[in-house]
């Protein structure tokens, strides 16, 4: 029977020097013949973990000990990251996740290497902690993050259910364990604490004590609780995020419109999930994405459930959400795109990605000629991190000979040298 789980990747391109079957290494790498978002066709050299040059098609050579990629006929863009995964529950959407940690630390890593395929090079996991479950299941996951090295960066957030009342203290006590354990950002879900205020002010008080980031999972649906939340958090750093924020989008106009000035005001940043799932049942939704960014906000989008008990067919694909923002909402895929790259790495508080000399070399390569395109028909891909090729998916897409095909001239996604 077929194993459709995501695999290591072994070797993505034959290496044209060296043992067959070695890795694309970092040093010299020379991605050739891409297509930009601009129009232009480059070679792009790469040198240990940054773009080392850029430079017309066939202007450029590899490095000393570097090879080729022959990315003719693909777009190559900033690689996307992910803002809001599950790790500690996703794919367990058969039966109730196992709280093994060694079953928690598998799924973990199966479904950040399922969305390093589709290019997120760096990924937040929400992590619940607390309950039943103590912070095996945060151990599990930062297990994971490490097994992952070399591959994609995977960050968690502490999730603590209750912070307030009798309970508070010891969730208090358990979210300082948790930052002690090696959890990266400090998490929070306010619509689950009888006090919500009080929730959000103890997450604050501890990521100000050890200077991390904060990141709340909310539906955002109470306008009252949201001008609170800005006014606490404004000019906290590195920053708060509020995700997934369904309720925005169910807000009057007026009010959402209130809200989104506030949250621009603080600093705020938004993730939606344009997939949906990861929320209570009925409570799914996509915030008014338009009107956050016009008031200011950063708006990123994220995956959210991965084939869990709140979305068994998600697929955690960053381009689904782009290409899910561009078809609903209306944003110019450029700018859908970029909610899934630029503002994603934002939010997670990683530096910019350009296609230019200097940057860091987190790249995706897909097949398609602009970013139309790339969203509608993203199927092969090329990802890079680091400057080393770490997975590629190709598909071919054939019709049967026939007079008909053959006077269409229709397409083969997947022909060339990079597929």
């Amino acid at each position: 029977m077929p194993d459709d789980r995501p695999q290591p990747p072994r070797s993505p391109f034959p290496a044209p020097s060296g043992a067959p079957g070695s890795a694309v290494g970092p040093t010299g790498l020379l991605l050739c013949g891409a297509r930009l978002a601009d129009g232009r066709t480059v070679d792009v050299r790469l040198g240990g973990e940054r773009i080392e040059a850029v430079g017309t098609a066939g202007s450029l050579v590899p490095g000393p000990a570097g090879s080729r990629v022959d990315l003719g006929g693909y777009l190559l863009l900033p690689a996307p990251a992910e803002p809001h995964a599950h790790g500690d529950t996703a794919l367990s959407a058969d039966g109730p996740p196992a709280c093994e940690a060694e079953e928690v630390q598998r799924r973990a890593t199966e479904a950040a290497l399922l969305q390093l395929g589709h290019g997120a090079t760096a990924l937040r996991s929400h992590v619940g902690i607390g309950e039943m479950q103590g912070l095996d299941a945060l151990a599990a996951v930062l297990r994971a993050r490490h097994s992952l090295r070399g591959l994609a960066e995977l960050t968690a957030v502490a999730m603590p259910r209750v912070l307030t009342g009798a309970a508070g203290a010891d969730g208090r006590a358990l979210l300082r364990d948790a930052v002690k354990t090696g959890a990266a950002v400090v998490g929070g879900c306010p619509d689950t604490d009888p006090d919500p205020a009080g929730h959000v002010e103890a997450v604050l008080e501890v990521a100000s004590e050890h200077g991390l980031p904060v990141d709340l999972h909310t539906d955002a649906a109470d306008p009252a609780r949201l001008t609170r939340i800005a006014a606490m958090a404004g000019g906290l750093r590195p920053g708060v995020t509020l995700g997934p924020c369904g309720g925005l989008g169910r807000l009057p106009e007026e009010a959402a419109a209130r809200v989104a000035d506030q949250l621009a005001a603080a600093g705020v940043g938004v993730v939606c999930l344009p997939q949906g799932g990861c929320g209570a049942a009925g409570r799914f939704g996509t915030p008014p994405v338009r009107l956050l960014r016009a008031a200011g906000v950063r708006v990123a989008a994220g995956s959210g459930a991965l084939r869990d008990a709140s979305n068994p067919v998600g697929r955690g694909d960053p381009l689904e959400a782009a290409y899910l923002l561009a078809s609903r909402q209306g944003l110019r895929p450029e700018t859908a795109y970029g909610t899934v790259s630029a503002a994603a790495r934002a939010v997670l508080g990683l530096p910019e990605v350009r296609v230019e000399a200097g940057f860091p070399a987190e790249l995706l390569a897909v097949r398609g000629t602009d970013m139309a395109g790339a969203l509608s028909l993203a199927y092969s891909r090329v990802v890079v991190h680091r400057g080393r090729v770490v997975a590629r998916t190709s598909a071919v897409r054939e019709y049967c000979d026939s007079a008909a095909t053959a006077a269409l001239g229709l397409p083969r996604q997947g022909r060339g040298g990079a597929s």
